[in-house]
Formats: structure tokens, C-alpha cells, sequence
């Protein structure tokens, strides 16, 4: 029996740390797939079902290696749960000593030189400043810098921006408060440490940094594992294009002027080539369309007007370039803001420019920003590239990476065709858990499809007394069925939108019987176990909007290599996505529910098949009598 066998038994190390443990087949097994990958070095893509324990799993392998590792996981929130519980108790269950980091990225720092610039900018709102005095109070007693530790300051904060910096703010061995630099302390520490973990943001950033040949952010590793590894393909094409946003363009034109008038460099051309600049960016802004979500290059910029003010932009742009590098020697901040204005206007022209073959141009417009980006259609060549330089054993880690019981669309993403598979089930006794009812309704095309579903919900919310998600493919239809609901139901109806969505979970969870609306934000990373969610409505199979940009550069490409792109794209693509939601379902050994798929296309199409193959064993009911008694069975 090998150490990593033995650490799984019921009398091994895990069953001694942890009261209650009992021994699951499928996280032995899956471990021993790790401890596999790390010996021969062969890229290992494996599926564990919710339940599946695969965060042990993976980490118990590892550790007992006694290799430097990497772990990035899919948000930050999953990054702290790794590095404050999940890995000191395994390390400490192994009686493994090892030094551990956590290594964000940079705006999740305070920076003291950038706070101090804002405790004397007289023009922030008193709002901003309130967080900002907050942040400086908080700032003697920090041991981490990391400002999710400042009490009562929000993840949307605006001050936010004020604290801390970017990659292209950053001043680095230029800045007068580089020795107290928590963003270096960080990394400092991760370049200490046997086992780091980091987000995929953060991989990808330096993936991509390393492409362009400057020096790694991430110490080298021996052993990479990615987890919710799922998420991979869209992070990578965000880090493997090019971006230029609306918040960057004004972020340059504010420091550049607070350099400069600190020391003075302030002359008239230069304060009115920056000022030009702001207008230009306001003024592409009043031209872009607000129908939000990502929008077609071609249809954006397809009027007189809009492409007048790309240009004008452009202009105004290269025009502050010239003023910056007249007075980038006068402080180390002017320099940074030349450095920041090249990097700017280059992207501006890659973009804006003659489109790459294998990339797709698109824009993006919120409520006070705009983004304009070039992605590229496939990240599988590129990443395949980055693994290869870095000699590790790369470990791909998901609850829903297998469509119809295969993984070939996963590892075609991601350019793993030789990478060995593994899958496995979960523990949980969905028989007497859990029903997947698939009602009899109209076509999701027809004009009535809507009422159909909102008639339907409110009966189930009824039986269910609350306790349910309704997760939706659109804003839109978020809108309407949070409307009806809060007309038609006494419980208490959140919507997305209305808050912050940690704040939207933590009154669902406190309240028991609430009804949650959302959309793609909703359908992973939500982890509800159990009473308080004990039904998951879910309107629409989540194709993808036959008008997004990004999905039809992609058909046109995918059909160019010979490939089906419905076949081999859109319907994976759905059937992942729909095994996210369905996951929000079970999350326990005791809880109970009813997931509602109300698309009949999962069960009239012949493609609907791969949809049902790829959700959990539920036994599937089509009558609506016995749904109802087993919610109010549940509920009771």
C-alpha cells in the first residue's frame, strides 16, 4: 500500500485529524491518479463529482511528494479557503511541516505610496475618501496588505482603485515606498514557499508575461494543479489578447496629472494634450451602444460617428505620448505614466488595426466603462506551449469537465489531446436525494415561452415553500421573472442586480425560504448546502447568443478546420455549463431537492441526450403530482 493509499484508510492519518471521516473509493482512487501524474510527468484531466472530496484528493498526493507546488483555483474565494483551512489541515493531518503562501494579484494590495497620493487628492468624493480613511486606519495593523481584511470595504468599492496598483500603474523599484511594498512581501513569501496558491487570473497574467519574455511573477514549480479547471479556456483568451479599457485611459490621465504637478512639469500643452485625451474618451463612450454584453467590431464601429471618435481617440492618445516623453525624466511617476502611455497606444493599434486570422475584435460597454479587446479563437497552441516550457506535472481539476461521458472537447481546448482521464462519481445517493423534473411546455422560441415557465416556477416555489433558484441565460429574462415572482409570491424574491451577489447569498442563506434570480454569475462557485436551497429552476439550456461575437468568429474558424461547430462546440460548450447549474443543487450527504430543467429540447432533440448524460444519476420524473409531494416532503 503506498503513503498515498495509506493516508485514505480508515485508519490512516486523515481518519485520526478529522472527526467523522470516513473512507470514499472515488477520492482514494482519484488521489492515486494524482500521486500517478506527479511520478510520470503525464498531464492528467480528471472529473470529480460533487462529493468526491477532489480538494483532498489532490492536496495529499502532493504534499507527501514533497515537490514544490502550484494550486490556482477559479476565484479568490477558493483561493483563501485553500490557503486559511483546506491546506494547513491536510498538512498538519500528514504531520508535513513546509512553508505555505497565498499570492493575489496586485490590486488586491494596499499600496502605501498610492494611498498616500489619495489622502491628498482633494478631489474624491466624500464617499471614496470615507474608504479611503478606512483603508489608513486599517493599514497599521495589517500583516498582509490584502485588503480584503478592511472591514466594511466592498469588492466594488471605487476606492479601491485609490489603494492599491496595477501593472501599469506600478512604480516598482522607483517607488519611494518600495521597501514596505506588500505586493513584493507577497511574492516575497511565495517565492519561500513549498506549496503557493494562486487564481487562475493570476496564472494566466504570468503565462502571458512569460511569453513576452520578462521575468516570471510565479516561482517555478514542480507540480501544477489547476482547480475548476473548467474555467480555463475563457481566462486564458482574456490574458492571450489584447485589451484597452476606458478605466485605464482615465487612470493614466489622472496620474500623469497629479505627477506632474507635484513636480511642477505641469506646462499648458501637456495639461491640455491629457485633458484632450479625457474628452476623447468621454466622447467615445457617448457613441458606443449600451445594449451591453459582448458586441460585434463591426457593428459597433459601424457608423461615421463612432469611427470618428476611435480615431480621435487614437489621435489624442499618440498626441499625450509625445507630451509624456518630453517630461517622462522629470520623476520616476512621469516615467511610469510614459512607460503606461506606450504599452496603451500600442494596444489601441493592435486592436483597432488590421484583425489577426485567428483572433476576433469585440467591445464591451457597462454603465461608466468601455472595453475594447482582440481574442484570440483558440488558446490550445499557446498554452500547450507554456506547459511545455515549465517541467512540471500538470494536474486539471473539475466537477464538470466531461460532456456525455467524454473529455476529447476539454482537452481539445486546452491542448491536451495525450493528457491521461480519469472520472468519478459521487458518493451521494441522488435516488433518494433528488428529482430532475422535465415538464411538458411550450417551444423556448414561442412568444408565451416565458408566462409558461414563470406559471410553472410559481407552483414548484409554492410546493417548495421557497428555498429555490431560478438561473437564467439572460439579463433580460432575470428582469422579468424577478417582477412576476415578486408580484405573484409572499417570500422574499432576490434578484441579481439588486446587491452585491455575496451579499444577495447571504440573505438567501439567513432567510431559508428565499427565492434567488440570476443569471451566469449564479450558475457555478455558489455552494448553498442544506435546507435553504432545496430547488434549482433552470429556464434555458445556456447556448451561447448567436449574436455574440466571440461564438461566431469561432463557428467561422471551427467550420475552416472541418469541424461541426455545433457538434463539436456549442453543445459541449451548454452541457458543461448546465452541469455547473445543476451542481448547485446537492452539495450534501443530507440535502434534498428538485433541479427543473423547463427546456424541452433536453428531452425532444436527439442533441438533448448528451445534455442528460452529462448531469448527475437523477431519477427523471415528466408528471407533475409527484414533483409537488416530494418538495413539500422536502420542505416540511
Amino acid at each position: 500500500m503506498s503513503d498515498v493509499t495509506r493516508a485514505f484508510d480508515s485508519n490512516g492519518p486523515l481518519a485520526q485529524a478529522f472527526p467523522g471521516y470516513q473512507p470514499r473509493d472515488q477520492q482514494t482512487a482519484m488521489a492515486e491518479s494524482v500521486a500517478r501524474a506527479i511520478e510520470t510527468r503525464v498531464p492528467l484531466v480528471v472529473e470529480a463529482a460533487t462529493g468526491t472530496g477532489k480538494t483532498l484528493a489532490y492536496l495529499v498526493p502532493a504534499l507527501l511528494s514533497g515537490q514544490r507546488t502550484l494550486i490556482s483555483t477559479g476565484t479568490k474565494a477558493l483561493q483563501d479557503q485553500l490557503f486559511e483551512r483546506d491546506l494547513p489541515a491536510a498538512r498538519d493531518a500528514l504531520a508535513l511541516g513546509g512553508r505555505i503562501a497565498r499570492l493575489k494579484g496586485r490590486s488586491n494590495y494596499l499600496c502605501l505610496y498610492r494611498m498616500e497620493q489619495a489622502l491628498d487628492d482633494g478631489s474624491l468624493s466624500a464617499f471614496v475618501r470615507r474608504d479611503v480613511q478606512r483603508v489608513r486606519r486599517w493599514a497599521g495593523r495589517t500583516r498582509d496588505g490584502d485588503l480584503a481584511g478592511v472591514e466594511g470595504l466592498n469588492d466594488d468599492s471605487p476606492a479601491r482603485v485609490h489603494v492599491s496598483s496595477t501593472a501599469d500603474n506600478c512604480l516598482g523599484q522607483r517607488c519611494p515606498r518600495y521597501d514596505d511594498c506588500w505586493v513584493m512581501d507577497a511574492r516575497r513569501k511565495a517565492q519561500a514557499a513549498d506549496v503557493v496558491v494562486v487564481n487562475h487570473h493570476l496564472l494566466f497574467a504570468d503565462l502571458a508575461l512569460k511569453d513576452t519574455g520578462f521575468a516570471e511573477l510565479l516561482p517555478g514549480a514542480d507540480i501544477v494543479i489547476v482547480d475548476e479547471a473548467h474555467q480555463i479556456p475563457d481566462v486564458a483568451g482574456q490574458f492571450f489578447g489584447y485589451a484597452l479599457s476606458a478605466r485605464q485611459l482615465r487612470e493614466l490621465v489622472g496620474d500623469a496629472q497629479r505627477e506632474a504637478e507635484e513636480v511642477g512639469a505641469g506646462a499648458t500643452d501637456f495639461i491640455d494634450a491629457l485633458h484632450a485625451l479625457s474628452d476623447q474618451v468621454d466622447q467615445l463612450y457617448r457613441e458606443l451602444p449600451r445594449i451591453g454584453g459582448r458586441q460585434a467590431w463591426d457593428a459597433v464601429f459601424d457608423g461615421v460617428a463612432a469611427q470618428t471618435a476611435l480615431r480621435e481617440l487614437d489621435e489624442a492618445l499618440v498626441a499625450v505620448q509625445s507630451q509624456l516623453r518630453l517630461v517622462e525624466e522629470a520623476s520616476d511617476g512621469l516615467t511610469t505614466c510614459a512607460q503606461r502611455c506606450d504599452v496603451l497606444v500600442t494596444r489601441l493599434h493592435a486592436i483597432s488595426g488590421d484583425q489577426e486570422p485567428d483572433h476576433v475584435r469585440w467591445a464591451e460597454v457597462s454603465r461608466s466603462n468601455f472595453a475594447l479587446r482582440c481574442t484570440p479563437l483558440v488558446i490550445a497552441d499557446r498554452f500547450q506551449a507554456s506547459r511545455e516550457r515549465e517541467p512540471a506535472a500538470w494536474v486539471f481539476s473539475s466537477a464538470t469537465l466531461a460532456v456525455d461521458g467524454r473529455f476529447d472537447h476539454f482537452k481539445r481546448e486546452i491542448g491536451a489531446d495525450t493528457a491521461a482521464e480519469a472520472a468519478f462519481d459521487s458518493p451521494f445517493d441522488f435516488a433518494k436525494q433528488a428529482r430532475l423534473y422535465l415538464p411538458a411546455m411550450p417551444d423556448p422560441r414561442s412568444p408565451d415561452y416565458r408566462a409558461a415557465v414563470a406559471d410553472a416556477a410559481v407552483e414548484l416555489i409554492e410546493a417548495s415553500a421557497g428555498g429555490a433558484f431560478l438561473l437564467c441565460t439572460s439579463h433580460a429574462a432575470v428582469r422579468e421573472y424577478g417582477e412576476w415572482l415578486a408580484q405573484r409570491s409572499n417570500l422574499t424574491v432576490l434578484q441579481q442586480g439588486q446587491g452585491p451577489k455575496n451579499r444577495l447569498l447571504e440573505q438567501f442563506r439567513d432567510d431559508g425560504n428565499a427565492v434567488l434570480v440570476g443569471t451566469q454569475s449564479f450558475w457555478e462557485g455558489v455552494d448553498v448546502p442544506g435546507r435553504a436551497l432545496r430547488l434549482v429552476m433552470i429556464d434555458r439550456l445556456p447556448f451561447m447568443s448567436p449574436s455574440d461575437p466571440l461564438l461566431k468568429a469561432r463557428v467561422e474558424w471551427l467550420k475552416s478546420q472541418g469541424l461541426e461547430p455545433f457538434r463539436d462546440y456549442q453543445i459541449p460548450h451548454a452541457a458543461m455549463t448546465l452541469k455547473q447549474g445543476a451542481g448547485r443543487l446537492i452539495r450534501g450527504a443530507s440535502d434534498r431537492g428538485v433541479l427543473v430543467i423547463f427546456d424541452a429540447r433536453i428531452h425532444r432533440t436527439g442533441y438533448g441526450r448528451s445534455f442528460l448524460n452529462s448531469l448527475p444519476p437523477f431519477p427523471v420524473e415528466r408528471e407533475r403530482a409527484p414533483i409537488l409531494a416530494f418538495l413539500r416532503e422536502v420542505s416540511a
